[in-house]
């Protein structure tokens, strides 16, 4: 059986991502922060990815976001430039 999916977060970490979760303009900065909250406090991925958001998430999303958080902290929970889909025709 895998460990649980687990992460520490310090004062000013947890602040910066109430910060992020409370007034950010962009839903899913929103959703990623809250997610990782409840994540440190002591739910499990799964139980985030199923029930903890407004829509249900993949269990691997979810751990892509922490994991993501704690390579790069709050940088890694924005989209990352040339993701999305390609325009079809370029004049």
């Amino acid at each position: 059986m895998p460990n649980p999916l687990q992460i520490k977060l310090s004062q000013s970490e947890r602040a910066e991502l109430e910060q992020f979760r409370d007034n950010s303009s962009k839903a899913y900065l929103r959703e990623r922060s809250a997610a990782i909250l409840k994540i440190a406090d002591g739910r499990s991925a799964n139980q985030v990815a199923q029930q903890g958001l407004l829509k249900q998430r993949k269990v691997d999303t979810v751990c892509d976001w922490v994991h993501r958080y704690r390579k790069e902290r709050i940088k890694g929970l924005f989209i990352r430039q040339g993701r999305g889909r390609k325009a079809a025709f370029s004049p």
